[in-house]
């Protein structure tokens, strides 16, 4: 996996129900929280599974 920090903005391969596929990093470590940029939701999800779903890093 590429280098990911706290503070990246990330494109997901889905959309999340707002309409929006940009989130924020906000915790990196076994499981990845991020944070929608449009409703500011908040989603916790293992390593294996965010790296599947990640389109590209956007810094």
């Amino acid at each position: 996996m590429a280098d990911l920090r706290v503070g990246d903005r990330v494109k997901m391969k889905k959309e999340h129900p707002c309409g929006s596929n940009i989130w924020k990093v906000i915790r990196v470590g076994m499981d990845i929280k991020i944070e929608c940029e449009k409703c500011e939701h908040i989603v916790m999800m293992p390593r294996r599974k965010f790296e599947k779903n990640l389109k590209e890093i956007l810094k």
